[in-house]
């Protein structure tokens, strides 16, 4: 599966960078999981429902999500990351 990050993404995931590695390995090793086999059960990959029925969620961990939008079979647009309440609620 191709992967692609949002611009606003890309910024949060490189202040994570700065500040928490380890945040910054388990949100890595998930996207190299989801490139490898996006339905992984360790991913918990998800339709999303109602004004957000056209977005698909996997967890980084417990109380991490990330939000994409599938484009094609095969390519994942990722653009949001955050807890359960932060990432529902757009």
């Amino acid at each position: 599966m191709k992967i692609r990050l949002s611009t606003d993404l890309v910024k949060l995931l490189r202040k994570i960078k700065n500040k928490d590695k380890i945040l910054t390995n388990q949100i890595s090793n998930k996207l190299k999981l989801f490139q490898v086999n996006a339905q992984h059960p360790s991913l918990r990959t998800h339709k999303l429902s109602g004004k957000m029925s056209n977005r698909w969620s996997i967890s980084i961990n417990k109380s991490l999500r990330i939000i994409y939008i599938l484009l094609k079979s095969d390519e994942a647009y990722f653009i949001a990351l955050g807890t359960h309440d932060e990432v529902y609620r757009r």
